[in-house]
């Protein structure tokens, strides 16, 4: 159940609301309509007379949990002709850093094609030989600039224009909302696969609201491009609120309240500190050898609207540290409404390198490619505080702000 919003309801009525949901809830449930549940309910129309090929992952289902590639090759009115695997594959076999290759699909005998690190003509040429004409697109992303699946999206988009393909995009709620952009903007010259283009850390955007803006600001030549969006979802709607089941994403987005602080936290990543690979709690758990309570309590004096860190330790089963106890804190988020998952990530930054020694950025300046440029590194080593470091992107935040806004599709 989602931490309450509301500081004076009574344990009795917190009781009552989580044994049974609302009526409002209900209804919000039953209105609430993803792009693929659009589009099947309009008889598939939008695919008439079309060879069809699908970029999606384990996060394509229906509201009763089938896959949607089960769903569509079952269905006479869709000539469902391939499958596109992104990073950690169709049907999710592979860790980070992976994906599943060329094969036929066992449950279905369509071929799947392995989009994962291929862009540009590679990936056209792989459009073309499946000979399909139009690309679908449905993945669950969670909100954050360095989750791969929006430049899988780019990718993609950039390609079949290339191979002259048309390409529709079935939308799916941002986790965390769409509220907000918050955080750092990419710099091109740090374009990586975790960021591909300048939109902001936390970009507060669907899926089918990133390739209307994508298409428009950085496509050289737009691709044809439609898009199904929900309907019955509204911004301010975190993931509970759609109804819908939750599918990890990849192996280490076990839950909605991972993507909650991943905005934030996976900037860890770029640290010698465990991010929380390897246990149940990646993302909320961060620690290191020599790190002690002083950190959370460091990080609790800051006083953060809307979180609390509890001093942790732990044993990744895989990743940093694995099989060695470590230190450090439990990123606990009890309000989801005012919680900032970016100011939270760079304040345990801050915190981290103030109370232990150990203290070191990835060698490679990974921290630079997550948070798309030097200067977060830069001002934290130059001991600036929590709130010095977010100033200093304020200014094009508000540039992406007024750029994003022309591409929202829900109020």
């Amino acid at each position: 159940m989602r931490p309450s919003r509301r500081a004076l309801l009574t344990a009795a009525t917190a009781a009552a609301a989580s044994a049974a949901p609302t009526a409002a809830a209900a209804d919000r449930h039953k209105q609430l309509r993803t792009g693929f549940e659009r589009l099947a309910h309009d008889g598939y129309t939008l695919l008439g007379g079309q060879k069809v090929g699908i970029v999606t992952n384990p996060t394509g289902i229906t509201r009763d949990v089938r896959h949607i590639v089960d769903v569509m090759h079952a269905d006479t009115r869709v000539d469902l002709r391939a499958v596109f695997g992104p990073e950690h594959g169709f049907r999710g076999t592979a860790q980070a850093g992976g994906s599943e290759g060329r094969y036929d699909d066992p449950a279905t005998g369509l071929p799947v094609y392995d989009t994962y690190l291929k862009s540009g003509r590679p990936l056209a040429d792989i459009f073309t030989a499946s000979g399909v004409d139009t690309v679908l697109f449905d993945i669950q992303d969670v909100g954050a600039r360095f989750y791969t699946y929006i430049w899988t999206l780019y990718d993609c988009m950039e390609a079949a224009q290339l191979a002259g393909k048309r390409f529709v995009v079935l939308d799916r709620p941002n986790p965390v909302t769409g509220r907000a952009a918050l955080g750092p903007v990419l710099h091109k010259e740090f374009a990586t696969f975790v960021g591909r283009q300048p939109i902001c850390q936390a970009h507060g955007m669907t899926v089918a609201e990133l390739a209307r803006l994508f298409n428009e600001e950085f496509l050289t030549e737009p691709v044809p491009l439609e898009t199904v969006p929900m309907s019955g979802w509204k911004r301010s709607d975190f993931y509970d609120a759609s109804g819908l089941p939750w599918v990890p994403p990849s192996p280490n987005m076990p839950t909605p309240e991972t993507a909650l602080v991943y905005s934030g936290t996976c900037l860890f990543e770029g640290t010698n500190l465990s991010e929380g690979r390897g246990t149940t709690r990646p993302f909320e758990l961060l620690g290191a050898e020599g790190v002690d309570r002083r950190w959370a309590a460091a990080a609790n004096e800051l006083a953060l609207p809307g979180v609390r860190f509890r001093e942790a330790y732990f044993a990744p089963t895989f990743s940093k540290f694995q099989g060695r106890t470590i230190g450090g804190v439990q990123v606990h988020v009890r309000d989801w409404d005012v919680f900032d998952p970016v100011r939270t990530g760079i304040a345990l930054l801050v915190t981290a390198r103030e109370v232990w020694s150990g203290f070191a950025w990835r060698p490679d300046n990974w921290i630079d490619k997550l948070t798309g440029s030097a200067r977060v590194r830069t001002m934290i080593d130059a001991g600036a505080d929590t709130d010095e470091v977010v100033a200093g992107w304020q200014e094009e935040l508000a540039a992406f702000r007024r750029t994003r806004r022309k591409y929202l599709l829900y109020r």
